[in-house]
């Protein structure tokens, strides 16, 4: 049940039934040589609506910008600052919470995400306590491609050349969602990049001048996203039907 897609009393006759939602959020970043800038964003918005098709659960609009400082050296990319997506974050679970929506449940497609969204959880959990006559909410965050299937699969498709940024996988999935808008672009080398620890967007640029970290997004086709895909899916779903019963 996409709620962009929904009018107001079909969320009033879900809310009858369930008090979950899934939010799925990602950032709009540069993604190496052949990567969509959307990848993160789309990537987490085709799982959680494969999640929401499959099982009937409530899927908020994609929270598109996230926290992603360190791309922007590279152009296209855009941020926000951690305390205007701690913000966010907290306004979209307050505004839904509202209404009945108790477990949310954040299908992420970018790591520059976790330490803000899990801080603004904090202040969510921090304000309602202190706030006792509030009910109470629950959040967790985790990344569309942590479940075991999905990250075997990785594994067995991209066996040392996955990656940490514009990996294989990711640029997969968003080439299965959005085949129309498949890119093809040389790598320089042909091989998995570098990685290592980085800082602010300079220092980023200047370690990564083609975007990649560790990976070799050349690799990357449609038919690998269907499978990855599938696997995001099944594995979703199950980790959300677990926070839901937790």
């Amino acid at each position: 049940m996409q709620l962009a897609l929904s009018t107001w009393p079909e969320v009033e006759d879900y809310l009858r039934g369930s008090d979950g939602m899934i939010v799925p959020i990602g950032s709009v970043e540069q993604h190496g040589p052949n990567g969509l800038i959307g990848t993160d964003h789309l990537d987490a918005e085709f799982v959680a609506r494969g999640v929401g098709d499959a099982i009937g659960a409530a899927v908020a609009p994609t929270l598109a910008y996230g926290m992603s400082q360190h791309h922007l050296a590279f152009k296209g990319s855009a941020t926000l600052r951690p305390s205007t997506l701690m913000l966010v974050v907290r306004d979209v679970v307050e505004s839904f919470a509202l209404h009945g929506f108790r477990k949310f449940f954040f299908i992420n497609g970018h790591g520059g995400n976790v330490a803000t969204v899990t801080a603004a959880f904090d202040e969510l959990y921090a304000a309602r306590s202190l706030r006792a006559a509030d009910a109470p909410v629950q959040c967790r965050m985790t990344f569309w491609s942590a479940g075991e299937r999905c990250r075997k699969l990785g594994e067995q498709l991209y066996p040392g050349a996955n990656g940490a940024h514009a990996t294989a996988a990711e640029v997969s999935l968003a080439q299965y969602y959005q085949q129309e808008h498949i890119k093809h672009a040389q790598m320089t080398p042909k091989v998995a990049a570098p990685s290592s620890p980085f800082f602010e967007a300079a220092d980023y640029r200047r370690r990564f001048p083609d975007g990649r970290i560790g990976s070799d997004p050349s690799l990357s086709t449609p038919e690998h996203g269907k499978l990855l895909y599938e696997a995001a899916v099944q594995d979703m779903i199950e980790a959300y039907q677990a926070f839901l019963a937790y």
